[in-house]
């Protein structure tokens, strides 16, 4: 984001936002960084749209589609890094999450946490 102009950014999350709302009836107010990448600018000018912005605090390289097959790492980095307040990015695109996300979150749940929605925390 920090490489293009206030009015690409605005163009490109709008078109997000009806995109969302169209298919699911949500409103967006929530916004992460494409790569994590942000300024002061894009922060300040996302928040003058309305966005908060919201980070990860738990990430691994899933969004590599040639480094799928690794279930058992995926597993590992997920939940050796679960702390209280995790915010934990998973792409879409990932089969490995796919088919390691119910496991994931019965494990996290086992480990004593609860999952929960970022408006309960503003």
């Amino acid at each position: 984001m920090p490489e293009i102009d206030n009015d690409t950014i605005k163009k490109e999350v709008m078109e997000l936002h009806t995109a969302v709302y169209d298919k699911f009836g949500y409103e967006m107010k929530y916004l992460r960084p494409p790569k994590g990448e942000f300024s002061e600018r894009t922060l300040s000018y996302t928040k003058s749209l309305e966005y908060k912005t919201v980070m990860w605090s738990v990430a691994y390289d899933d969004w590599d589609e040639n480094k799928q097959g690794r279930e058992s790492y995926g597993k590992s980095k997920i939940l050796d890094n679960v702390h209280n307040g995790a915010v934990i990015l998973l792409h879409s695109n990932s089969k490995d999450n796919s088919n390691i996300l119910d496991e994931v979150i019965t494990q996290i749940r086992n480990m004593g946490y609860e999952f929960d929605t970022l408006d309960n925390f503003e």
